[in-house]
């Protein structure tokens, strides 16, 4: 049984046969890969050790301390947070070897093909199709041929690989004729474009996709039962969103605290009140995504992350809109509305006015509100779901 002591030991031994200031970055974290220490509660063989997940911590601070190189996880994040939990889930032995080391080395990129113009809030009704080429059967080793567009991709245009669900079978149920394959972002058909926010970035992508090809081999979970695939990630997305690990006035609480103890000039009791209100919610957002973390170290996330999701965007436009309110004129400054096309977002290292902006767009990326609080009220509290008309009908013969 690994043991903290155990953690310690190995980290010690990697640091040593792998200093930190005279090895190249890449070549660390491979290695840190092959010893277990990516993610300790992934199996052996794929950057874990079987270890508690709890224990992940122990094995960062020792990395920390000796000035290790990290993997740029804001960077990577798609690929950390929801592609790697999918694929160690479903996967096929050579599908993990192939794609968890480069993904958590950062080595390749991933980003997530999910939502589409007229499939968004109800991501079951997409329209992008995967049609078997010359009619084979499953597990023959053909080719999936797939056609369509999908909307709001992050990181597409620096992707190497993505996760995409398309339908496979239009004759049944919406849910049920899904399937969910890995696209090589990088193939013949495949075609991003930027997709300017109001942030004046493009962060955002469309990509289309025209004939492109898939083999079956990068098919994940059966054919049809895509939606019980993507639920995973899905369910891994809202709490890499909302449930990530910060110290207490860690994120944007912390900067509208210490923009207020910098600027005495500008207090108001009101503004006073709303500030104090603001950071004990964010305190008890923190903690319960804390004991949320606990509750992953004994499987997979639950429905609950779509609660400290939807915490998430309301707590990031209520303190990025209080900073605006307080800075006054200075709130309302932005530094560049050049288009560009960033590698992440920064909630921490802009200004006020670029918060404000870009927290409009968390109570849609991730799930929207609306979607999450049904899933909230139907899963964690139990109350009736909401009737449902086309629960048994094909999605060919559904309007549109």
């Amino acid at each position: 049984m690994t043991d903290a002591d155990d953690l310690r030991r190995r980290t010690d031994e990697l640091l040593a046969a792998h200093p930190p200031a005279t090895t190249e970055r890449l070549e660390f974290l491979r290695a840190r890969f092959d010893a277990g220490l990516a993610w300790v509660h992934f199996p052996q063989g794929l950057g874990g050790l079987d270890a508690p997940r709890s224990l992940q911590a122990v094995v960062d601070a020792e990395l920390e301390a000796a000035g290790a190189p990290g993997n740029d996880p804001g960077r990577i994040g798609i690929g950390l947070g929801m592609a790697a939990p999918t694929i160690l889930r479903f996967g096929t032995d050579e599908q993990k070897q192939r794609f968890l080391r480069p993904l958590w080395t950062g080595e390749e990129v991933w980003c997530q093909l999910f939502s589409e113009p007229g499939a968004g809030s109800d991501l079951a009704g997409l329209a992008t199709r995967a049609v078997r080429e010359d009619g084979g059967e499953a597990g023959s080793g053909g080719d999936w041929i797939v056609d369509g567009q999908k909307v709001w991709t992050s990181s597409a245009h620096l992707a190497r690989w993505a996760i995409l669900i398309a339908r496979t079978d239009p004759g049944v149920p919406k849910h049920r004729g899904i399937s969910y394959f890995v696209c090589d972002m990088t193939d013949p058909g495949v075609e991003v474009r930027p997709l300017r926010q109001i942030t004046g970035e493009a962060e955002f992508n469309e990509v289309f996709l025209t004939g492109v090809r898939i083999p079956d081999a990068h098919r994940l979970g059966a054919v049809g039962e895509g939606w019980k695939v993507a639920q995973t990630t899905l369910m891994n997305e809202r709490v890499a969103i909302g449930g990530a690990r910060m110290p207490r006035e860690g994120g944007m609480i912390g900067v509208a605290a210490a923009d207020w103890r910098a600027r005495p000039e500008l207090r108001t009791h009101d503004l006073h009140q709303r500030l104090l209100k603001l950071w004990v919610e964010a305190e008890v957002a923190r903690l319960t995504g804390e004991r949320l973390r606990q509750q992953m170290t004994k499987g997979q996330p639950g429905p609950e992350g779509s609660g400290m999701k939807l915490a998430f965007a309301r707590l990031a436009q209520e303190i990025s809109g209080w900073e605006v309110e307080f800075l006054a004129e200075d709130g309302l400054t932005y530094d560049d509305w050049t288009m560009r096309r960033p590698d992440g977002v920064d909630f921490t290292g802009r200004e006020a006015g670029y918060r404000y902006l870009r927290a409009k767009g968390n109570s849609i990326e991730g799930g929207t509100s609306e979607v999450l609080l049904n899933i909230v009220a139907e899963r964690v509290l139990g109350l009736p779901p909401e009737p449902r008309t086309d629960k048994d009908v094909a999605w060919k013969d559904l309007p549109r």
